[in-house]
């Protein structure tokens, strides 16, 4: 690990301005990912701006039935927080899937939204990655090259890795948004659609954070209802990417919403297959997964994905 100044910020106001102020800069919350890529030398941040005292640690109603989850409110607090559990359990059950309750403890809700679109060739710097050094290319599309986990739709001729967060996609059926503040303490929402941006030639830029911008909330809309459901296959039971997950709501009336994990860059949902529903898996995964670009590795990843919804469907 290379070395590095630290400081701690008072409220996120001074947080997005030092960050501004301190080129390279980057927020530390419960440092789950962020450690492990300074260990690796990934990244290399030349000043950590410590935010866990900045007041970001409460889950609050909204004025229109919804409730703001702070951005350091941890994963073990949110998943398990009563008003989680009742109104939106598609989200409980997606945060305690991910990582270990060890991790879960410590990593913070800002921090899960920000955790790098990687891969295994991203982690070894012997290998080119565009993530790490734009226009380096990109080992995962090199000949002979292992892509069995890797992003089927949502991705480039420079990049197909997929977003590896589980809440996020929770977050995604939810139609949740991420509130944030930049260095003039301007603040604004930005739907996971907006704030997640696709690889296209600059796969190094993940989302639509400006210099020092710092998340500092994401709201969550009035409760939806219906039957909610989260899946999540990988190769073992615990401490594990997925390889496809879906987040499901059904509603009485035959509507709902379907997103997918593990596929793409992003979490992964178009309004058009959530209008397929009643028609069955398939007829929601032609709308889904339309414009896929599969390898010969992870082309199991659309049937996956079918079946995975389609078992989900038929529970009672």
């Amino acid at each position: 690990m290379k070395a590095f100044s630290f400081e701690r910020a008072i409220d996120a106001a001074q947080a997005a301005k030092r960050a501004f102020e301190m080129p390279g800069s980057k927020f530390i919350a419960g440092g789950t990912n962020l450690l492990d890529l300074m260990k690796h030398e990934i990244e290399v941040p030349p000043h950590l701006i410590d935010v866990t005292h900045i007041g970001l640690d409460e889950i609050t109603a909204t004025d229109d039935g919804g409730l703001r989850i702070g951005a350091l409110v941890s994963n073990t607090a949110l998943g398990a927080d009563e008003r989680i559990r009742r109104d939106y359990p598609v989200l409980s059950r997606a945060l305690f899937a991910g990582a270990s309750s060890q991790l879960r403890n410590k990593a913070s809700t800002g921090g899960n939204l920000l955790q790098r679109t990687r891969c295994p060739y991203f982690f070894d710097p012997k290998m080119p990655c565009n993530k790490r050094e734009p226009g380096a290319g990109c080992a995962a599309l090199d000949e002979g090259a292992d892509t069995r986990q890797l992003g089927v739709i949502g991705t480039s001729d420079h990049c197909i890795a997929t977003h590896p967060s589980d809440m996020a996609v929770a977050l995604r059926v939810l139609d949740a948004e991420v509130e944030t503040i930049d260095p003039e303490g301007r603040t604004r929402r930005l739907t996971l659609d907006e704030f997640y941006l696709l690889p296209d030639d600059t796969p190094e830029v993940e989302n639509a954070l400006s210099p020092g911008e710092i998340i500092t909330a994401v709201v969550l809309p009035a409760p939806v209802g219906g039957t909610q459901r989260y899946f999540k296959v990988r190769d073992r039971a615990s401490y594990a990417f997925a390889l496809v997950s879906v987040a499901l709501i059904e509603q009485e009336n035959g509507e709902g919403r379907v997103a997918l994990g593990g596929v793409a860059p992003r979490p992964w949902r178009r309004d058009d297959a959530d209008a397929e529903l009643a028609n069955g898996a398939t007829a929601v995964m032609a709308k889904l997964l339309d414009g896929a670009r599969p390898t010969p590795d992870n082309a199991y990843k659309l049937v996956l994905a079918e079946r995975t919804l389609a078992a989900l469907l038929a529970k009672e």
